[in-house]
């Protein structure tokens, strides 16, 4: 088996890639936030799998890359609608933020878990959020 470099993918990692490019060039604002809290559920979910396998530095990465989105996510609230919304969510990404760099330096499955649990609470209402706005037709 040949692994593969960031500059030369597979034709599968290419292939994905091009799949990811067109939805985000295609997404709306509000699927734009769906695939990036997905995103970021993905990579805590592989620094779980690298902090089990002891492979400290993609566990680092990992938890970085979701950090970075979950700022990202952050970055994006709307603080003119719901004052009271925008701030509870604010303050949930900090305090998810905190959770990432704890369970980086503690080694700690459980943190990692809960934040996971959380940011999937929050995906499932955006969700819900996007299918009361969608017509039984699906236009």
């Amino acid at each position: 088996m040949r692994a593969t470099t960031s500059s030369n993918p597979t034709p599968a990692q290419q292939y994905r890639d091009i799949n990811v490019r067109s939805d985000v060039e295609d997404a709306s604002p509000h699927r734009l936030i769906q695939l990036l809290m997905a995103r970021a559920l993905t990579k805590i979910g592989f620094a779980k799998r690298d902090m089990e396998r002891q492979h400290t530095s993609e566990k680092g990465r990992h938890i970085g890359d979701s950090i970075e989105i979950i700022n990202g996510l952050q970055a994006s609230l709307n603080h003119r609608s719901s004052a009271t919304l925008t701030a509870n969510l604010d303050g949930l990404y900090d305090y998810m933020i905190r959770r990432l760099l704890e369970a980086n330096v503690q080694n700690n499955v459980e943190i990692l878990d809960e934040v996971s649990a959380l940011l999937q609470e929050i995906k499932e209402a955006w969700d819900a959020i996007a299918s009361e706005h969608v017509s039984p037709s699906g236009s």
